[in-house]
């Protein structure tokens, strides 16, 4: 008995690959630089003095990927025990202009089973929040990697090693990210169709060339008429007190934005200027801002507040503070025209988008709604979106899905495509609504419970249902419920039932409006 226990023993052993040994594969444009356990339970980066705590054991590797001579791809891919793997890969993708692998996603993912791997992109840009692409100024092929060659590469990479460390299949492969990461996630669904079983795309920056139009014209806006963020409060407020009701709860939330017919016009200063009143100028500068431009749709009322708000992304402490300031000029300045000095104020929006189609938009635009052949591989998509979103339009999310289902049918739109429009969300999380989808042994992120979902319509064909989102007293699970709500299928939203705490989900009911 002993010694078949010592033959199985060994056996399993020698299925289970070393993690030392990755390091030898021979992959085509591939350098590993080093294959290690990690057994400590916590890992210490570089440029970060904090360790992350709290890991499994599991094979950490990295490498850099050159398929082109000027590419320059950074990558990790964490590997769990396998008696930890689930069998399954969750890719994680990156924020803004990238530049740094995205430690936060796998992490996440590595504690919770999944294979996973993380890319920088191709370039190295401090911080995962990167504003920054003089990189791309005078590299194409490094702008292509960004683009959506990194992620591809990354992904057949990480299937690579997670054949040659398992000794057995990979049953499912998942792609969850936003903001840029929502645009990677439909490059990979468009581009390169069979690398994911499912994928969620959150707030994707996919129409990015007239995504970075919208941001100068909103800057250009804003330098004749600033509106300083010590308004905001009192726009917000106005617009909540004229809207918030039509829904049937008043919680400060707007089920849907697109109903509330707030005029700005209705602020303006009856007397002296004041935090609670807006000059006849900003009144106008706030119209075009929820306005949008001819082809991209506008930022939606009741959101403007809060850390993820209009003081970060539209309005900064100044026009030159603004995350879309500094996101439009870079893409123009380094992407579109290679010129470091480019001036936003002589921006022409025509003449300047359709210059920044022809030059980048096959490379960034992530806008094909043809999507038969990951269809035909079997894959779903979950896009979802915040309405109180103050980075990415929430309508262009909406204008997508109903593109795809337009080119592609509705019926067969309905057998793999999901939306999910958050009220109160604002971009990719945070904001005065329910924000946290499902719960977990450990801290949820946005799309704990969706990702959940989408394992469930691809492993077992049953369609996503039955979602909640949470808001919690504090930051963080252990202070407890404040609030929850049911999320719904667009163009479905939540409605109240009439009774019962409206602070319950189970008091409301998915419906067509």
């Amino acid at each position: 008995m002993r010694l078949t226990l010592l033959l199985a023993a060994a056996m399993s052993a020698a299925a289970f690959g070393a993690c030392p040994d990755l390091a030898s594969q021979n992959l085509p444009h591939t350098t590993i630089q080093s294959s290690e356990m990690v057994t400590s339970g916590e890992l210490t980066l570089p440029g970060v003095s904090t360790p992350i705590k709290m890991l499994p054991k599991f094979c950490r590797v990295t490498g850099t990927l050159r398929p082109s001579s000027d590419s320059d791809i950074k990558f990790e891919v964490w590997l769990p025990d396998e008696a930890d793997w689930n069998a399954r890969y969750l890719g994680a993708g990156n924020g803004g202009f990238a530049g740094t692998i995205n430690y936060s996603g796998i992490t996440s993912a590595v504690a919770r089973g999944y294979a996973t791997a993380s890319t920088d992109t191709g370039h190295s840009t401090p911080g995962f929040f990167a504003i920054d692409a003089s990189w791309a100024n005078g590299h194409p092929e490094k702008l292509l990697d960004y683009g959506h060659r990194a992620i591809h590469e990354t992904t057949v990479v990480a299937k690579a090693l997670i054949k040659a460390y398992y000794k057995k299949p990979l049953a499912h492969s998942y792609f969850s990210s936003c903001s840029n990461g929502g645009r990677q996630a439909l490059m990979e669904v468009q581009r390169y169709p069979r690398d994911f079983d499912g994928v969620i795309s959150g707030a994707p920056a996919n129409h990015f060339t007239h995504i970075a139009s919208e941001f100068v014209s909103i800057t250009q806006a804003l330098t004749n008429a600033y509106i300083p963020s010590a308004k905001l409060p009192a726009i917000e407020a106005a617009i909540v007190n004229a809207c918030d009701a039509s829904d049937g709860v008043k919680d400060g939330v707007l089920n849907d934005p697109r109903k509330c017919k707030f005029d700005p016009k209705s602020m303006v200063c009856q007397g002296e200027e004041s935090a609670s009143c807006l000059t006849a100028p900003q009144a106008d500068t706030l119209k075009k801002i929820y306005s949008g431009t001819r082809d991209m749709p506008g930022y939606e009322p009741g959101g403007e507040t809060g850390l993820a708000g209009w003081g970060l992304w539209i309005t900064g402490a100044s026009v030159s503070k603004s995350a879309q300031f500094q996101f439009g000029t870079q893409l123009f300045a380094h992407m579109v025209y290679g010129n470091k000095d480019w001036d936003y104020k002589t921006f022409d929006f025509d003449r300047d988008t359709k210059a920044a189609d022809q030059k980048v938009g096959p490379i960034l635009n992530a806008i094909d709604t043809n999507l038969k052949p990951f269809v035909k591989h079997g894959g779903k998509l979950i896009l979802y979106h915040g309405w109180c979103d103050a980075a990415l339009p929430p309508r262009n999310s909406i204008a997508y899905y109903e593109a795809v289902r337009a080119k592609m049918g509705a019926r067969q739109a309905d057998a793999f495509l999901r939306l999910y429009m958050l009220p109160g969300v604002q971009h990719c999380g945070g904001g005065p609504g329910p924000n946290h989808m499902g719960e977990f042994d450990k801290e949820p992120d946005a799309t704990s419970n969706m990702l959940l979902a989408l394992e469930h319509w691809v492993e077992s064909g049953v369609a996503p249902s039955g979602l909640t989102a949470v808001r919690y007293k504090g930051s963080r699970p252990a202070s407890g419920i404040e609030r929850n709500r049911p999320i719904c299928a667009y163009p479905q939203v939540a409605q109240y039932k009439g009774s019962g705490s409206t602070d319950e989900a189970v008091n409301f009911e998915c419906k067509l409006p």
